[in-house]
Order: C-alpha cells, then sequence, then structure tokens
C-alpha cells in the first residue's frame, strides 16, 4: 500500500511541476499556408516557444515548455492575441478564421482564466472609452491624483466582478491588478510630461503627494518588473528627459550602439535596483541593437556589454539567445552534425560536408511568396556558382511527404542536395542553427572543411552574401540591376503586448 501511495505522490508532483502545455485547435476557413505561434509575452527574448501548422481544415495540434505562469502572445495569420497559460494545462481553441484575434473560444484547463480575461477586457474597453485623457492631464495636480485614483478604483471593482462571475486562478486576477497599476503610472507619467506644457507653465513640477502616490502604486516593483512590460514602458518614460540631457551634455554621437551609453547613464542612477536597470538595458539591447544589420565589431561589443552589465541570469540568457537567433553561429566553427535525411532516405549532416564549399537554404513550403520571390532568384545563383560550389537544400515542413512534394516542385531544375529536418520547425538542426517561422527562407555558406563560413543571410540579393560566394569560389557575380529587389527582407519578431481577445 505505501508503495502504491508513494507512486501517486510521484505522479501528483511531476504533474503538478510540468511546464508542458498541450494546445489542439481549429480555425474554420483558414488557409493551410498560415502557421500559430506561443510566445512569452513578459520576457526579453519574444522568440516563438513553438510552430505549429495549420491543415486544410483548419485543425492544428502541437505543445512546448512554457517558462512561466502568465500571459503569452498567440500569433495567427500575421494577427496576434493574448491568452493566459499555465504549465501542464491542456486546452482547446477554436473560432473563425476571419473573426480572429476578436473572438475564439478557449475550453479546457485554461478556459476559466481566459473567460475571466475576456470578461473584464470589455469591462476595461466600455470604461476607457468615457475618459478624457486630455481633459484629465490638464486638471491641477489634486484634481488629477482624485481622478485617477477613481479611475483605479472602479477598474479594481470591474475586476472583482469579472472574478465572481468567471472564477479563475488567483495569479491571474493579480496580474489584471498589476496591469491596471503600471497602466496608471504611465497616465501619471503623461500628466508629469505634459502638463506644464499643456497649461503653459514652465515651471511645473508635481509634488510629494504626487510621488508618494506613484510610490503607493509600484510597492510590488519586482514583480512590475518581472510579469509587466508596459511597467517597463512607463520607466523609460521616465527617465527619456533625463537621458536626453545625459546624452546631450556627454555629446554622445551615433556611432557606438546607443545600449552602450544607455548604459552609463545607467551607472549613475544609484537609487535604481539592479534588476530594473537589467529589464531597461535589456530591452534597448534588444530593439536597438541585435538586429540583421549589426556589424561584427557592434555585436562584439553588444556581447561584452550583457556579460558585464546584465545581472540577472535569465534577462542574460535571453538576450544570448537573441543574438545568436539574429547572426547565427560563429564564423569557423564546425557545421552542426544534427540529423537530416535525404529524399532518397538517407542520412545527411551539414558537418559531412567536404571538399567543396556550399551554400545551405532552409525552408518551408509555407513561406510567403518563396515560389514568386527566392526560388527564381536562388535557380541564378545555383547555375552560375554551381561548378564550384555545391547547393544544400534543408526543408522544414512538417512531415516527410509535404517535403517530397515540396522539393520536387519547388526545386525542380534547381541542382544540389534535397533533404529533410524530421519534426520540421521543431527538429533538432532548427534548435542548433535558431531557426525560427520569421527566419525562413535563409541561407549561409559552409567552407570545404565543413566549417561556418558566414552569418545567416535572408536576402539573396546582399552584397556580403555575394562577397563570401564569390571569395569561396573564385568567380566573380555579375553586379545586379540598380534597385532590384531580390528577396523579402527578414521580418523580425513581434515585440509589443496586444490587446487581449475574446475568448468565446
Amino acid at each position: 500500500m505505501s508503495k502504491y501511495l508513494l507512486m501517486l505522490l510521484v505522479a501528483f508532483v511531476t504533474m503538478s511541476c510540468s511546464k508542458k502545455v498541450e494546445v489542439t485547435g481549429n480555425f474554420a476557413g483558414g488557409s493551410p499556408l498560415e502557421r500559430i505561434e506561443f510566445i512569452e509575452a513578459s520576457g526579453v527574448a519574444t522568440l516563438p516557444l513553438v510552430n505549429m501548422g495549420v491543415d486544410a481544415k483548419g485543425n492544428f495540434a502541437g505543445s512546448f515548455d512554457a517558462p512561466k505562469d502568465g500571459m503569452y502572445i498567440m500569433t495567427y495569420g500575421g494577427k496576434q492575441a493574448n491568452i493566459y497559460l499555465k504549465g501542464g494545462q491542456k486546452l482547446n481553441i477554436s473560432g473563425q478564421a476571419v473573426n480572429f484575434p476578436a473572438k475564439f473560444t478557449v475550453t479546457g484547463d485554461a478556459k476559466k482564466n481566459n473567460d475571466f480575461l475576456q470578461e473584464i477586457q470589455t469591462l476595461i474597453q466600455d470604461y476607457a472609452g468615457k475618459i478624457n485623457v486630455q481633459e484629465l492631464v490638464s486638471k491641477d495636480e489634486a484634481a488629477f491624483l482624485k481622478g485617477v485614483e477613481k479611475i483605479r478604483a472602479d477598474l479594481d471593482k470591474h475586476i472583482d466582478t469579472a472574478a465572481k462571475k468567471t472564477s479563475p486562478d488567483k495569479d491571474v486576477i493579480e496580474f489584471k491588478k498589476d496591469e491596471l497599476n503600471a497602466s496608471i503610472l504611465g497616465l501619471m507619467n503623461q500628466y508629469e510630461m505634459n502638463h506644464g506644457q499643456i497649461t503653459q507653465n514652465a515651471a511645473f513640477k508635481v509634488t510629494k503627494n504626487f510621488t508618494d502616490a506613484e510610490a503607493k502604486l509600484k510597492k510590488e516593483e519586482g514583480r512590475l518588473l518581472k510579469n509587466q512590460p508596459i511597467y517597463r514602458n512607463y520607466l523609460l518614460g521616465k527617465l527619456s528627459p533625463e537621458f536626453q540631457k545625459y546624452s546631450e551634455a556627454h555629446k554622445v554621437t551615433a556611432t557606438e550602439p546607443s545600449s552602450i551609453e544607455f548604459s552609463k547613464f545607467l551607472d549613475t542612477k544609484k537609487d535604481m535596483s539592479q534588476l530594473a536597470k537589467d529589464y531597461l538595458l535589456a530591452f534597448v539591447i534588444s530593439n536597438s541593437d541585435i538586429n540583421p544589420s549589426t556589424t561584427p565589431a557592434d555585436a562584439a561589443k553588444i556581447s561584452k556589454l550583457v556579460q558585464d552589465k546584465i545581472k540577472d541570469v535569465e534577462i542574460k540568457k535571453d538576450l544570448e539567445r537573441i543574438q545568436f537567433v539574429i547572426s547565427g553561429p560563429k564564423i569557423g566553427e564546425a557545421a552542426p552534425s544534427s540529423k537530416l535525411i535525404t529524399i532518397e532516405g538517407k542520412e545527411f549532416k551539414l558537418s559531412d560536408i567536404k571538399g567543396k564549399p556550399a551554400m545551405v537554404m532552409f525552408y518551408a513550403s509555407w513561406n510567403p511568396y518563396i515560389s514568386e520571390s527566392a526560388m527564381p532568384v536562388m535557380k541564378e545563383v545555383a547555375n552560375f556558382y554551381k561548378s564550384k560550389m555545391d547547393f544544400v537544400f534543408v526543408n522544414l515542413d512538417d512531415t516527410k511527404d509535404q517535403f517530397t512534394k515540396t522539393s520536387n516542385a519547388m526545386l525542380s531544375g534547381i541542382k544540389g542536395t534535397k533533404v529533410y529536418a524530421e519534426n520540421g520547425m521543431n527538429s533538432q538542426i532548427a534548435k542548433d542553427l535558431g531557426i525560427y517561422g520569421f527566419k525562413l527562407p535563409s541561407f549561409m555558406v559552409i567552407d570545404k572543411d565543413g566549417k561556418v563560413a558566414s552569418k545567416v543571410f535572408y536576402n539573396l540579393g546582399d552584397e556580403e552574401l555575394i562577397k563570401v560566394l564569390d571569395k569561396m569560389t573564385g568567380l566573380k557575380a555579375p553586379e545586379a540591376p540598380q534597385g532590384a529587389v531580390l528577396q523579402n527582407d527578414l521580418v523580425e519578431p513581434p515585440m509589443a503586448m496586444p490587446e487581449t481577445p475574446a475568448s468565446k
């Protein structure tokens, strides 16, 4: 009996500690080329946790490990919705594709929490539509503070009303109340920044009553920093005038990555917590200085800044991951040895490339306009360099059958090795190279010794890519006509936190 009870206890603990979220669903009337992704909304690395395919009938299914319990961004058809998820949940999402994100239904373990979000969002939207911000900001300080406290108290009651109706978990109620406080702080910052100008009172400054009201709303700052991106936006807004003065005084130029100077500015803020500095610096780094056009020299500076200045382990790890995803593996590293499968069913690895350099293309059938834009240019590139370079086409579709159909149709007439990454976007090579849906199609070069010879490119017309190909082959590519558009550039991952949609 005791052994049986122990097994039950172990099973219970395992289930209660599980981070895995299992999702099924259907969006009727949608395109089978669309994808569904989930992104943790409060983190620094706004990278998809999963990429799910949608079949011809609108069905989808997948699972992912949730980094934390909280708000997640769900993307579909180029649109975004918020959904509250907890590790260990199983849920179903359904609706009409044309109505997303305004309306969809969540059932299963996540139903009550998302019913609550839908209910409170409706109440908040009705209430917010009656607020005249311009009039509120023009009032004297005492009247403004009285006004914003009434707004906070009214919306707090609405949250409690919605909670009684839908019975959500305590943590999602806490989340919405924290979000309310962060929103009120943002409104207070608007008042502080704009009241003097609106009332033509250049000498205007807020009093201790105002700062005391702010401090009361910031009582749980650690939790606000970790869970509420709008609170971080509030802090950045507060710091903006000071940073502008700092930049002018220190004659900051655009030659250095902006985050380096912002880090120096944060060093002067002795009263700011290290966690706040970490989150604010991470925001500036990820939004301003980590992108496909970042030079290797600047990337090295950013890497050093992250190592020296970011103290929070998770924030540091997220920034390192973003850098890797955008730039890819380091030049000179051995190509990954992840197992791939040729169209004939044989095993293949990029690390096996030897004797001749190779250009590697990563793609999937669901990439927008790939047949019309990328493939015609790819054919020209392959034909020009084929005598001195091999070509490998890595397919990341959901199934091997789809790979076979896609490669035969899309790569017809292009000489090269056609291989499939088993499990598509969830394959090992996707993890090893930081490949996400927004990075497809993408290209990299492997040298004759099986080592990485270039960064990851997203445009076949990139001058830097052409230089690498010329160097690897000893050939000289003809210049493209001025103004020619060879392929769409990288579309970066979403950063903003959207409004909460209806859940039913």
